[in-house]
């Protein structure tokens, strides 16, 4: 058979792998490996361990000063694969430890081949009271796994491990398929989430609980793709232990995977942790905007505007401190001490304060401009000689877009004087062109009646606040009378509101029989230069 022969090869592969550290919590029959440190500050003299393997699990360990610890465990795996190929190839050896105390140490010795010189930093290892006592302990162990290896080759154990594989194999496939079923109901369910009513949806609820599901959406998805890893990886994993021809590769798929695998978790972990946040903001969000004891109708609209806003500004610092948590972890699991970074951060961040001051100034008159509430995402606003609605807005910059659909951006130490036409309330000013020839009580009394009319509409009335003022005749003009109108409205309703009035006031002129003037010229001519220029035209 070319079993035995290759489980020797491989557990030779193994113990070549010997020489790297041990983790100090491990699967019961499986061995891990440790993640690299710093040694730089170890001296050549420092005594440290490592461990020998047999068919993937942990056999001794033994102890050499750093310089030549791997020269002794390299020759001890050598002469351990020797004893070990020659007594499971043989079906009839015996299997003979001894202990020879000749020496200045013990030496163990296997079937008469030799094996290992027991040392006394292998005594000191085990705190035990002298070599011999150290030697015992060997040499129980090892012939303990011995006599397991040979147990584990043969063909009764091998049929029990296979069939416990296959069940194995089973559970791995019904648990995937339960997590992908439950995947599938999970996005059916949040592709159709609950709305409010017409009547009462809002833009910003709505926007915000579409997003609170796309963000559980991707949580739950990134869930069930860590859950599908996590079954047939841990599934092969266990699989491949319960083998002793396999059971080598455990180690070199931990050793091969462990950093990867911990910094994927990592990052996958911070993603997850940031899409959670987000939901966690637009639910907190949502639940305050809904509240009737915060929401009024006079603060509704703005308080909205503004709670979206910090909603907005929350989820960016959620993200650079998870970032930041993320970052450092991964340094962890690199290995790398994190002690002097965050000693030194202070420093950095003094350093960078020196070189950013433009950014520091973005940032204050950031949160200067959300707390003291100048404007918020949503508004309409004029900042300098650009104008436009505010579609992102932040600690650094704020963004418009205005009429023709160009994104600004602005940074925020640069806005002074912001002009705000939508916070709280908006008015229609509208001014009214009438001819000098017209009943001028008559038109007045024609487009308040327009205005009183339009308030009493329940289309508008509600985004009429107060009842519209006609406040007279404004001024004299080069086309006629100018009459000004003043109406209140919600806030970013103004323009809708002064549409639909000159609409209507339009209709209400041309049944009325009241003309919007033209523009209008006077010419006064000199009768005498006019009959002066007649003659002349006739030759005298």
């Amino acid at each position: 058979m070319r079993f035995p022969f290759l489980a020797v090869a491989l557990s030779s592969a193994v113990m070549t792998l010997g020489a790297m550290p041990p983790v100090t919590a491990q699967i019961p029959f499986l061995p891990t490996v440790q993640l690299p440190t710093n040694r730089s500050s170890e001296s050549d003299t420092r005594i440290v361990s490592r461990w020998v393997y047999l068919d993937g699990r942990r056999l001794f360990q033994v102890a050499a000063p750093r310089t030549n610890i791997s020269e002794r465990l390299q020759q001890i795996e050598r002469n351990l694969a020797d004893i070990s190929q020659a007594y499971l190839e043989d079906p009839n050896a015996k299997l003979d430890v001894k202990i020879s105390n000749s020496g200045p140490s013990p030496i163990i010795s296997v079937n008469g081949l030799y094996l290992m010189t027991v040392t006394s930093e292998d005594a000191n290892l085990r705190q035990a009271p002298s070599s011999e006592a150290a030697a015992n302990v060997i040499a129980q162990g090892l012939e303990d796994e011995l006599k397991q290896a040979r147990q584990e080759r043969q063909t009764q154990y091998l049929i029990r491990q296979g069939a416990i594989a296959g069940a194995t194999g089973v559970v791995m496939i019904l648990l995937s398929w339960g997590v992908y079923s439950w995947e599938r109901r999970s996005k059916k369910h949040l592709l159709m989430p609950a709305l409010p009513s017409s009547s009462e949806a809002k833009p910003i609820t709505t926007q915000l609980t579409q997003q609170q599901h796309q963000h559980l959406q991707e949580v739950k998805r990134r869930l069930s793709q860590l859950a599908q890893t996590t079954i047939w990886g841990g599934g092969t994993y266990f699989i491949l232990g319960l083998f002793p021809y396999t059971r080598p590769l455990q180690i070199l798929i931990i050793s091969a995977a462990q950093i990867p695998l911990g910094l994927g978790v990592v990052v996958v972990g911070t993603y997850m942790a940031v899409r959670l946040s987000y939901a966690l903001i637009d639910r907190f969000t949502t639940a305050l905007i809904n509240s009737r004891s915060l929401i009024t109708p006079e603060t509704s609209e703005r308080l909205q505007l503004r709670v979206s806003t910090v909603s907005n500004v929350s989820k960016g610092i959620v993200t650079f401190a998870w970032m930041g948590v993320g970052i450092l972890l991964s340094l962890t699991t690199l290995g790398v001490n994190i002690a002097p970074i965050l000693a030194g951060a202070g420093l950095v961040g003094v350093a960078v304060s020196l070189a950013s001051q433009n950014l520091i100034k973005d940032a204050i008159n950031g949160f200067l401009i959300i707390m003291e509430d100048q404007y918020a995402i949503g508004d309409v606003i004029n900042v300098g000689d650009v104008g436009g609605l505010v579609e992102n807005l932040n600690w650094r910059m704020t963004q418009l877009r205005d009429a023709e659909g160009r994104l600004i951006t602005i940074p925020n130490s640069e806005i002074k004087i912001v002009a705000n036409l939508s916070s709280r309330w908006s008015r229609a000013d509208l001014t009214i062109p009438v001819a000098y020839d017209t009943d001028i009580d008559q038109a007045l009394k024609l487009i308040e009646t327009v205005a009183l009319e339009m308030d009493q509409d329940p289309q508008w009335q509600h985004r009429i606040v107060e009842t519209p003022q006609v406040l007279g005749v404004d001024h004299f003009g080069d086309r006629g009378l100018n009459i000004r109108v003043w109406i209140k409205t919600q806030p970013l309703k103004q323009w809708d509101v002064a549409r639909e009035y000159r609409r209507r006031l339009k209709i209400a002129f041309d049944h009325a029989g009241i003309s919007i003037p033209l523009p209008q010229q006077a010419i006064w001519v000199n009768d005498f230069q006019l009959q002066k220029s007649v003659l002349d035209g006739k030759g005298n």
